[in-house]
């Protein structure tokens, strides 16, 4: 898929949550967000035939806490999703880790190719966004109006997430594995 298309998948919901709030409240912004989501969830399988494992916890999260939102009137629901799915993403990367997985190599190594070593500390480097975003979500939340939530939500968090990937450049071009290298294997003493 075209990265621009994929940004809009990724975004459309988020935007359509923001102006749903804006306009008719956090409810109605609930329940289209949750409609949103899972048709972009769709139309990303339609179109690529297959989902990564990120946007299908998400779509999960946000059916089942968008749907308690709604169904008990409850905003606090929605307010936990992103403490919830930031925590999950946290919880599953170091749960790799500790038996001896790199899931985050196994995600995007299409894309990047590093070493071993440079994908634990770049694993443990998104397991420190994700802890830090869901901690940042509850002071926000528990903090700050509704509405603000909501716009800190979209215009907040997007952006931080990005610039945090953009910072990360460097250690990627350090650890990278060019074409044609083979990874460093450790000598025996």
């Amino acid at each position: 898929m075209h990265p621009l298309l994929k940004l809009a998948f990724d975004l459309g919901p988020l935007m359509i949550f923001f102006g749903g709030n804006l306009y008719f409240g956090i409810y109605w912004a609930t329940g289209v967000f949750m409609v949103a989501t899972l048709i972009s969830l769709a139309v990303t399988y339609a179109i690529e035939r297959k989902l990564s494992p990120m946007p299908i916890v998400t779509g999960v999260v946000v059916t089942v806490f968008g749907g308690l939102t709604l169904y008990l009137e409850n905003d606090l629901f929605i307010k936990l999703k992103p403490t919830i799915v930031n925590s999950i993403f946290a919880a599953i990367l170091l749960g790799g880790l500790l038996s001896g997985r790199l899931l985050i190599k196994f995600l995007l190594d299409s894309a990047i190719h590093m070493t071993d070593e440079g994908w634990r500390k770049f694993t443990y480097r998104w397991i420190g966004l994700f802890v830090f975003l869901a901690i940042l979500n509850e002071i926000v939340w528990r903090n700050f109006s509704t509405d603000f939530w909501v716009a800190f939500k979209v215009w907040g968090v997007f952006p931080l997430t990005l610039l945090f990937a953009l910072a990360q450049t460097p250690f990627l071009m350090r650890h990278q594995i060019k074409d044609g290298e083979q990874e460093e294997t450790p000598k025996a003493a």
